[in-house]
């Protein structure tokens, strides 16, 4: 049994409350066990410089963790004047998992920006910011689309991700910080409603790793990411209601 008495193939808690900014177009609350992580969505009728002639939109991120996130405070990254390579990383997969199942085109020339804060860390941080970004986004383009700024909806299909690692040999679903600090391996898998992959990240953290245990971890993501679509649907439609 895991130190949380979880099954090897079982998530952890996980919620995603809707609607908890009442300024952003888009916004949720989602949490992974422990791991809480706010995300609002913004909609900017700007674009990046570089992009402007295409007829086309953006959709971009920014990620941090709060002082106290963690068992000891951090110092803001803004007050250290950069921010960490690791920052700079998440945010940039977090931005090329939401733009591969949205049709650029058909948002028009804006921008839709994601921020993603972790209140609370405990493993996951990542793969719960692409989870709830997606649902922010969605909210977000909804509004648009009933406030008639857009015709056609610009979403492809759902992305969600979630970490799997081999803890004592075995291949787990959704590790915390307890089981992610120990593991043999890691890896976080984005995936779409369709089953496409969007990205994998996978390291040999103490040994490296056989094909059979990557493909179990493989098939736990694909199962994990099938319940988080369906907890992004569900909370969607409570915004419906």
């Amino acid at each position: 049994m895991r130190p949380s008495q979880r099954t090897d193939d079982q998530l952890r808690a996980v919620t995603i409350e809707t609607g908890v900014n009442r300024y952003a177009e888009g916004s949720c609350l989602i949490a992974f066990g422990h791991t809480r992580v706010l995300v609002t969505a913004s909609v900017e009728e700007t674009i990046p410089g570089w992009m402007r002639g295409k007829g086309q939109g953006w959709v971009t991120a920014e990620y941090g963790m709060l002082p106290r996130a963690t068992h000891t405070r951090g110092r803001r990254e803004a007050a250290a004047g950069k921010q960490t390579g690791r920052t700079q990383e998440i945010q940039r997969l977090i931005g090329r998992s939401l733009r591969a199942v949205v049709d650029l085109k058909a948002l028009g020339e804006r921008q839709v920006v994601l921020d993603c804060d972790v209140i609370q860390a405990d493993g996951g941080t990542r793969t719960a910011a692409i989870t709830g970004a997606w649902v922010a986004m969605a909210s977000a383009l909804t509004y648009l689309r009933d406030e008639g700024v857009l015709k056609a909806d610009p979403i492809l299909d759902q992305v969600a991700a979630v970490s799997c690692g081999v803890c004592d040999g075995v291949p787990v679903l959704d590790l915390d910080y307890e089981e992610d600090s120990q593991a043999e391996a890691d890896s976080n898998f984005v995936l779409t409603g369709a089953g496409q992959i969007v990205e994998v990240q996978a390291t040999g953290e103490k040994r490296g790793f056989s094909r059979a245990e990557f493909d179990r971890l493989f098939s736990l993501a694909e199962s994990g990411c099938g319940e988080l679509f369906a907890l992004q649907k569900a909370a969607l439609a409570a915004v419906a209601r």
